[in-house]
């Protein structure tokens, strides 16, 4: 019991302690990123998960569309 108490110890001491210098503030980084005067549209800088979000989001918008006008049309022609 004692010694997985010390490995215990030995691991939680080994995580605090890490020497890996990880940035904080990452807003500089996003700043220059976005202000960056390059072609690309605002809501398409953040790379290919935010191409693909909004190509699914037009997609979806395109889909709905579609669905609403065919239930209008299905509810104004009436039914044999």
């Amino acid at each position: 019991m004692y010694r997985q108490f010390l490995a215990l110890q030995q691991v939680s001491r080994r995580a605090i302690s890490s020497t890996v210098c990880r940035p904080l503030n990452k807003v500089p980084e996003k700043q220059r990123m976005f202000q960056e005067d390059n072609g690309i549209p605002v809501h398409l800088k953040g790379g290919s998960s935010d191409a693909l979000l909004y190509r699914a989001t037009m997609a979806l918008t395109v889909l709905g569309a579609g669905y609403v006008v065919f239930e209008l049309v299905s509810a104004a022609i009436p039914k044999k």
